[in-house]
């Protein structure tokens, strides 16, 4: 790439801030920039964001993704554990010991608030360190993710406006959730920080908002005509209050 007029894509900026970028192509790219002082401002923003963002969750990307979270648990079947769990709960009354065996059961089954909190807290630590690959439909296509998430999930699924609250939308994802699909979206402020949604099914009609903290990261947890929510982002609990009810406020608004 000799003439430095000529614009590189897209995705050779962001390869070149992640160290991707073929060794060929760094020496065009630099001075594409050298000639562009608006664009290598936006990629040094990105940059510095990666470096922020890796400071912070370099521990949680190189942890194995949960096993609640593997794309494949999509494919089973919902509440496939119902019958197993049930022949069990059979013998153990055959063989007369059902009264303590279903009451230790029951108290070690963690409850709905802390299952979802922990799977979306889950899935907020492995995707905010993405810069790349953070979404797999983009904010820009506010419409197509919602209708593509609604589909699937079984549920209207609404992307909420929070520009009051200095987040932009970068997007969502489908992800697997304890009884079928879950939607994922994401929201990113002026200084980088991230801010997720996870939305599933689930057997609760509606109960208040619960409050969850691991390490770094704190979640709200409220369900609404058989749908639960959990809205996780740093440790700041003021702020994260005021996104949780502005999600909830637009949800209750949009009838979801």
């Amino acid at each position: 790439m000799n003439d430095r007029n000529i614009p590189v894509t897209e995705d050779e900026l962001h390869a070149y801030v992640d160290g991707e970028l073929p060794a060929e192509r760094r020496a065009d790219v630099e001075a594409w920039l050298a000639a562009h002082p608006d664009e290598a401002e936006r990629v040094q923003s990105w940059r510095s964001m990666a470096e922020m963002l890796h400071a912070r969750y370099d521990s949680v990307a190189q942890e194995p993704v949960p096993a609640r979270l593997e794309l494949e648990r999509l494919e089973r079947r919902p509440r496939q554990w119902f019958y197993g769990a049930a022949a069990a709960v059979l013998a153990a009354f055959v063989a007369g010991g059902t009264a303590g065996w279903v009451a230790h059961g029951a108290a070690n089954a963690p409850s709905t608030f802390q299952s979802l909190t922990a799977d979306a807290l889950d899935a907020h630590r492995l995707y905010v360190v993405e810069v790349r690959h953070p979404v797999e439909v983009g904010g820009n296509e506010r419409d197509h993710l919602q209708a593509w998430l609604t589909r699937r999930c079984g549920w209207t699924v609404f992307a909420p406006n929070l520009e009051a609250s200095g987040l932009k939308l970068v997007g969502g994802r489908l992800l697997p959730g304890p009884n079928g699909p879950a939607s994922f979206l994401m929201y990113e402020g002026a200084s980088g920080e991230r801010y997720t949604i996870y939305a599933t099914k689930t057997d609760n009609g509606a109960t208040q908002m619960r409050y969850a903290r691991t390490d770094k990261d704190g979640a709200l947890f409220w369900a609404e005509r058989g749908v639960g929510y959990v809205v996780s982002g740093g440790g700041d609990r003021e702020r994260l209050n005021k996104v949780a009810q502005a999600v909830y406020d637009q949800a209750e608004k949009h009838g979801t």
